[in-house]
């Protein structure tokens, strides 16, 4: 079995990584950033290659790992697309976008005897690389089926959700919770801070009471030393919420908290810092920060 990648930044690379240290064939592999392809092809033994036919081409398996609903499109559906000769071929689509994009691919990859599956992830970097992502799939399930033996390989939960886009739905509201989470742990740090506590005793007692979070663990000392090297980037994440917020508009929901989240990720993108890692939203809670990073 040959496998492409199409994207191959720190999450996409690293999953071509880990299936080659796995034993599997990756062959091919294409990223509008040409360098990047390249050195990952040059590392890997396969081809890099100038266009998207020639992913498909040269692969039975194709991953897909896109930055939003434009890149998804374009990639299946513009001059340049994946679903050139594409019968019989497997996509799956590990990029957060919105539900009915997946709705859209699905379609189009069928129209072409083709097929479909989303491969939602929850997780990070340091994970692609392991093969211990958190993987949420929608689609046909007779395709999940197929796709089962390679995800395995990727993940360290798998699971199955049910029709395509209900995976994405999933997804959107897994980072519509943790960004809330995030910016409201940097407001309770930014204000422990004004208040003079030790930041580091803060972070103890909210990790041993009703304040304690995924995000506590993972951001939390980052937000206290200003260190946010990025593994979800803050553009990232006002991009999701943005996903979240149109399913809750399209169901009549107003949320107040998503909404204003997503505001300061916007805040975050506007004044330069939206390659910053989420935990850079600190930035806007801590007294006196915001202005060292932009000026008066």
């Amino acid at each position: 079995m040959n496998i492409g990648f199409v994207g191959v930044g720190r999450m996409g690379a690293n999953m071509a990584r880990r299936l080659k240290d796995r034993g599997f064939h990756v062959t091919t592999v294409f990223d509008r950033n040409r360098a990047a392809a390249t050195s990952l092809a040059q590392e890997l033994g396969c081809a890099a290659c100038p266009t998207l036919g020639d992913v498909t081409a040269g692969a039975d398996v194709i991953f897909t790992i896109v930055t939003d609903d434009a890149a998804m499109r374009d990639i299946f559906s513009g001059a340049d697309n994946l679903l050139a000769n594409a019968r019989g071929k497997l996509f799956i689509n590990c990029a957060t976008v919105s539900p009915k994009v997946h709705l859209e691919v699905e379609g189009l990859a069928e129209a072409a005897g083709a097929s479909s599956l989303e491969a939602c992830m929850a997780s990070s970097i340091t994970q692609a690389r392991e093969g211990s992502l958190y993987l949420m799939c929608g689609g046909r399930e007779e395709v999940f089926r197929r796709a089962e033996p390679i995800l395995k390989e990727l993940s360290v939960s798998l699971r199955y959700v049910g029709k395509s886009g209900e995976a994405a739905k999933v997804k959107a509201l897994v980072n519509m919770v943790m960004n809330i989470n995030t910016a409201g742990l940097a407001e309770g740090l930014g204000l422990g801070d004004a208040l003079g506590l030790d930041l580091t005793m803060l972070r103890e007692v909210f990790s041993q009471t009703g304040a304690a979070s995924r995000v506590l663990q993972t951001d939390g000392e980052d937000m206290q030393n200003r260190e946010h090297s990025c593994f979800f980037s803050a553009a990232h994440a006002a991009k999701d919420s943005g996903i979240a917020l149109e399913l809750a508009e399209e169901n009549g929901l107003d949320l107040p908290l998503a909404r204003e989240t997503k505001a300061q990720y916007d805040r975050m993108i506007a004044s330069g810092l939206g390659e910053l890692d989420k935990s850079g939203i600190a930035e806007l809670t801590f007294k006196g920060r915001l202005t060292e990073q932009t000026g008066p």
